[in-house]
């Protein structure tokens, strides 16, 4: 679990169903810009408001195009611990090379409650499984002694962290010191922060529509290349500081779609961006791309 991760859109159709073309174009386009795995069914994702066979199908749909290139992350969380059983499994016979699995939502539960859901997911599948922590959406943050002890566990790999605090990030590093457990940056922001705070990569949305910058901060870093890695960490704020002027993901494949590749628009409630938003963003996507 390293590098720069993908937190990848799902393509919708005119009719707001799974665009097969779109997702095997965007597939191989971020294949072709050298990302090392693709996240789906996670925020960016829509798996909230999508149906479990279509994410079985989606998931399927995707591992075939990647077909064992690079790591496909799978989503399989939920608020029934019995239910993210039950689909991990099927997203495992897929072929899924890894789960993510969110934190249950909508009811906080506390951190024993959420030490025994993750223990019996992980015991129950077969393939090494990502925590996802992301406070602003659950409404409980993973705690570091909760990362303690479930670091321990053989097919509990890592966690991302969409916290957007870096002393979380790095409680989490710490906490699993000693352990084969990967922390990875889910904040775009803190991509570098990360890297040199300890953790292996980053999954990282503006991945989708900046592969290119995305990917340099990882390999600068690797290459020991600070300042020109802090460049670049700098460069994905212009496209960040847009972000607002939509609901996720709207105006993530609104610059995906100027990148040629159409992804569709979000499914509703989310509603499609503003004329003048849509020019905001083509602005800044020009300011990347037609230099």
């Amino acid at each position: 679990m390293k590098g720069i991760i993908t937190a990848m859109v799902t393509p919708f159709d005119h009719r707001g169903e799974i665009s097969k073309q779109g997702t095997k174009e965007l597939v191989r386009y971020l294949l072709g810009k050298g990302i090392d795995g693709l996240f789906i069914l996670g925020t960016n994702g829509e798996f909230h408001v999508m149906e479990e066979k279509e994410k079985l199908e989606f998931a399927e749909l995707v591992i075939n195009e990647v077909s064992g290139q690079i790591p496909v992350y799978v989503g399989s969380g939920g608020n029934s611990t019995k239910q993210v059983i039950e689909l991990s499994k099927q997203f495992t016979q897929l072929g899924a090379d890894a789960l993510s699995v969110i934190s249950p939502y909508f009811v906080a539960p506390t951190e024993h409650e959420l030490v025994a859901h993750y223990t019996m997911i992980a015991d129950a599948v077969t393939i090494p499984m990502l925590m996802y922590n992301i406070p602003k959406n659950t409404g409980v943050n993973i705690s570091k002694e909760a990362v303690t002890v479930l670091a321990r566990h053989e097919n509990i790999a890592g966690i991302k962290d969409s916290s957007g605090k870096l002393e979380n990030m790095v409680s989490y590093i710490h906490a699993a010191e000693g352990q084969s457990f990967n922390v990875l940056s889910g904040s775009d922001s803190l991509i570098l922060s990360g890297l040199k705070a300890g953790a292996t990569g980053a999954v990282a949305a503006t991945s989708n529509a900046l592969p290119e910058i995305d990917r340099a901060i990882y390999q600068l870093w690797l290459e020991g290349k600070i300042a020109e890695a802090e460049a670049m960490q700098q460069r994905i704020e212009p496209f960040r500081s847009i972000l607002k002027l939509g609901t996720i993901p709207s105006v993530l494949k609104a610059a995906i779609q100027w990148r040629g590749i159409d992804v569709g628009a979000a499914r509703l409630p989310v509603q499609p961006l503003s004329s003048a938003s849509l020019q905001q963003v083509e602005a800044v996507m020009k300011e990347y791309y037609e230099q």
